[in-house]
């Protein structure tokens, strides 16, 4: 849900209230937002608005049937209600700080709607709508260069991240769907696969941005492009990040929910073990935020089945998951442990993934080495959780993407009960001198 306006600051004899300072401080938000209703009077729908939830959502955590844990939801209140970074243990929230008066470049805006049958129409006068008048027409030429662009866009996505991709990858999105205005027959049936991808890679680089709602709109488009295209399994590629990104977005009912259709779809494809074997571990993901120990488990070791059936074996396997090996099943499975606080399992697993795991996979790393500092700092380690914490910083310094970035800022806070040790002013000294 977007927010619908700008909201003005909150009372400041509010903000310096005593009992408002301990309700940021503890991150009680049935209480934040109580005093939110009584001393500001905003209302739980104009919350809800504001903060991007649902008003029954805000009504539970008003009642203390639902908490909010996900640093992700956490920021998102901050930004809504204007809660000062320092008052919850975030850094500095952008908005508190002056921008720079200049004029800034606008990003392309992404289709408002996704009809049934996608059409792609943009302002006539723009440059490239008058080159396609021209050269318009889609070749089986025109394909393998498209899919070239593809596979170079993933290969720059894993090296350097995904928010800087956006421009040129939803300006390819709107190539194509201009193509297929006049492409006819088999060529207008493998565009439509090209497009469904280029749009899965659109909500990816949204996503990495911490964009959610964008990134649900282009998750969206693609899954309709990919019926389109009658790819059922690229359907439960695509409704697998819609998974990852509902836990990312605080809704991990949602992700498990996801999860499981993209698992009925790739079923109705036919057998494809190192796919299922992929979509068992983002269920495993979900049920690890819910914090569901048993069904993790289950997941984690179905995930396992699937991947020893497959052999490993890429040859019959789509090209879009040839990069879940056994390196990513390991790590990945770490990952899991230490989201459901199992951290004694989760750091040798994710150690050995990021030994194996090439040099050239910068923001992989980067998330894997903020997971295992993460499970070391679970287990008290706090000069191995540094080292890697500082591992998953200079990696974070040579990508552009918000999501890992904002990853290694809620370490930092977690940090905190150890503010005076060594090791930790240490780390703090490099963060401000890489992340500012």
């Amino acid at each position: 849900m977007a927010r619908s306006q700008a909201h003005r600051a909150l009372p400041a004899e509010l903000l310096a209230s005593a009992e408002w300072q301990e309700a940021c401080r503890g991150r009680n938000f049935a209480r934040i937002f109580r005093l939110v209703k009584s001393k500001a009077g905003i209302y739980p729908s104009r919350i809800a608005a504001l903060c991007g939830m649902t008003p029954s959502r805000v009504g539970e955590i008003m009642a203390g049937r639902r908490c909010l844990a996900h640093i992700d939801v956490i920021e998102r209140v901050a930004d809504g209600l204007r809660i000062p970074g320092a008052l919850l243990g975030l850094a500095h929230r952008p908005w508190e700080i002056p921008a720079p008066a200049r004029a800034e470049e606008r990003q392309p805006e992404p289709l408002a709607a996704v009809p049934d049958e996608p059409q792609y129409t943009e302002p006539a006068e723009e440059l490239d709508d008058l080159l396609a008048l021209v050269d318009g027409r889609a070749t089986h030429s025109t394909l393998t260069a498209l899919r070239s662009s593809v596979q170079d866009y993933w290969r720059r996505d894993n090296a350097h991240g995904g928010a800087t991709l956006r421009p040129a990858v939803v300006g390819h999105l709107r190539y194509a769907g201009r193509l297929l205005d006049s492409a006819e027959g088999g060529l207008r049936h493998d565009l439509q696969g090209i497009a469904a991808e280029l749009a899965r890679l659109s909500g990816w680089a949204y996503f990495d941005a911490r964009q959610y709602s964008t990134a649900r709109t282009y998750f969206t488009q693609a899954l309709k492009l990919a019926h389109a295209h009658g790819d059922r399994l690229f359907m439960a590629n695509v409704l697998s990040c819609m998974s990852l990104l509902a836990t990312y977005d605080g809704n991990p009912n949602d992700a498990v929910t996801l999860a499981c259709r993209a698992q009925d779809a790739a079923r109705a494809a036919g057998e494809q073990p190192l796919v299922m074997s992929m979509l068992h571990l983002r269920e495993a993901f979900a049920h690890a935020t819910l914090r569901d120990a048993q069904a993790c488990h289950q997941s984690v070791g179905r995930s396992r089945d699937q991947y020893e059936r497959s052999g490993g074996n890429e040859a019959e396997a789509p090209s879009w998951v040839h990069y879940f090996d056994e390196t990513k099943l390991l790590v990945d499975t770490g990952i899991a442990y230490a989201r459901l606080g199992e951290p004694a399992r989760a750091e040798p697993l994710i150690t050995e993934g990021l030994r194996r795991e090439n040099a050239d996979q910068r923001r992989g790393r980067a998330f894997h080495a903020y997971w295992l500092a993460s499970a070391q700092l679970q287990l008290g380690k706090l000069d191995e959780a540094c080292t890697s914490a500082g591992l998953a910083l200079d990696l974070t310094a040579a990508i552009d993407s918000p999501r890992v970035s904002g990853h290694v800022r809620e370490l930092h806070r977690r940090m905190v009960p150890y503010a005076r040790e060594a090791p930790v002013l240490a780390f703090e000294q490099r963060m401000r001198d890489t992340l500012g």
